[in-house]
């Protein structure tokens, strides 16, 4: 009867925290991060990346959210293009070449941000939903989205992923690349790119990510991607979708990519299921983990007794 009861109780509290943990599950890749910039990344390290291809060429990248879900640019879908010419790889390393772990879905619907025009004036956002959700493994998680809480400081270095030009005017990447950015403030990119670029604005729902000097870049492909950024508890965050620069890598010019927290609301309200990630949920599901390892400890030496 006693090991009947010590069973019960590790199933009861085992259960439990799975459910916690499930809501957090996002942004915790199952293979550890090598991170330099503008190199191959590894098999598995960003498993929410994605692959949009139209007419069976790459066109975009996204992330994966939710089972059904994935969040990229608006631009990635112009008007004219057919969803049913779109196909979404999910688990993908390499654009050509054999992807054992990859997962393939056409689309339902895609969902364009109200009022979107062009990526020069902002709105740059769009949802995909999918005709086949995918299950989550080792090599397809999602990404973590902030609520509007949540602060990404300037000059914090987050990463961005993507097929995109490996240079201006260049060709598309094979394998799957990684490039360490700094954040940089609307404001700060504003006054950049009115000394290099006056005619471009900056829209005011965007921020930017790169250097001074340049030579480190998003580029042409890499549009609907990720830029992530790590959390102090070591879960990853999706801060920005590659939006739109001019050129690229060029001096003064960095990429600018969507804030995603100016459309968490948004994103959550045509995707209900979907968790925000926040400092006060994240403090809760960790006060939940110790609290539910005492209770087990204490079940368990009373058990033993």
């Amino acid at each position: 009867m006693m090991s009947r009861w010590v069973v019960a109780a590790a199933l009861v509290v085992y259960g439990f925290g799975g459910v916690v943990q499930g809501q957090m599950a996002c942004g915790t890749p199952v293979f550890g991060s090598r991170i330099v910039g503008g190199q191959n990344s590894m098999i598995g390290q960003w498993p929410w990346q994605v692959d949009l291809q139209y007419n069976s060429q790459h066109a975009c990248g996204g992330s994966l959210i939710e089972p059904g879900w994935v969040l990229t640019a608006a631009h990635c879908f112009p008007s004219g293009h057919s969803y049913s010419s779109y196909d979404v790889y999910l688990g993908r390393y390499e654009l050509n070449g054999d992807n054992g772990n990859e997962v393939h879905s056409t689309i339902f619907n895609v969902i364009i941000y109200p009022g979107y025009q062009s990526e020069l004036q902002g709105l740059d956002v769009a949802l995909v939903q999918l005709n086949t959700p995918v299950t989550y493994d080792e090599y397809i998680l999602p990404i973590c989205l902030p609520s509007s809480s949540v602060f990404f400081p300037e000059g914090l270095d987050c990463w961005v992923t993507g097929w995109g030009d490996t240079s201006e005017n260049g060709a598309l990447a094979n394998t799957l690349q990684e490039l360490m950015v700094p954040l940089i403030s609307t404001s700060t990119c504003s006054s950049m790119y009115q000394q290099a670029a006056p005619t471009i604005t900056v829209p005011q729902d965007t921020f930017c990510a790169g250097y001074q000097e340049g030579q480190k870049d998003a580029c042409q492909g890499d549009s609907g991607g990720p830029l992530v950024c790590k959390m102090t508890n070591g879960t990853w965050v999706q801060a920005g979708i590659v939006s739109f620069g001019e050129g690229c890598a060029r001096p003064d010019l960095p990429g600018i990519y969507v804030q995603v927290t100016e459309y968490s609301s948004w994103i959550q309200s045509n995707v209900p299921s979907l968790q925000l990630y926040n400092k006060a949920a994240q403090r809760l599901t960790n006060w939940m983990a110790v609290l539910l390892n005492l209770t087990l400890t204490t079940i368990l030496l009373n058990l033993l007794r």
